[in-house]
């Protein structure tokens, strides 16, 4: 498992890099504020992107993920107990397959139908929470000591 380990923490890396850059001013992958919060955003109306401290706050969370998949396999050593680790790491997946899922719903349909966000949230967002949420599961269930 500690290849998924891994995998996990090196996505989750780059989506944190992602935040951060966003939360020092950068429009990728848009042209400008406007054009990148339609296509990361994607809320009804949105003009803007988010406040640095809330891109921030998003990549503080995210570093702390990255971080989970390693200390449960014991990459570098955790003050956490195993089964704290392992049952943290299934909340974790929730997390990430309740956001999956909701990408897939009418109601987030109705909550975040800008372009190209929409479009993007179905084909890459959406599936990559599918999957990181899976990925934080199969760890979680696989690693919690018997």
């Amino acid at each position: 498992m500690i290849f998924l380990a891994f995998a996990l923490s090196f996505v989750l890396l780059l989506i944190t890099a992602l935040h951060v850059y966003w939360g020092i001013g950068g429009t990728w992958p848009g042209r400008d504020a406007a054009s990148c919060a339609h296509a990361v955003v994607g809320f009804r109306g949105v003009d803007e992107m988010p406040t640095p401290f809330a891109s921030f706050a998003v990549a503080a969370c995210l570093a702390l993920a990255t971080l989970w998949p390693m200390a449960l396999e014991g990459v570098f050593a955790s003050p956490f107990p195993r089964e704290g680790l392992a049952a943290t790491s299934l909340l974790i997946g929730l997390v990430f397959l309740g956001r999956g899922i909701a990408g897939f719903t009418p109601w987030w349909r109705r909550l975040a139908p800008e372009q190209p966000f929409a479009r993007l949230d179905l084909r890459y967002y959406s599936p990559l929470c599918l999957l990181i949420g899976l990925g934080f599961a199969i760890l979680a269930i696989t690693e919690f000591p018997a």
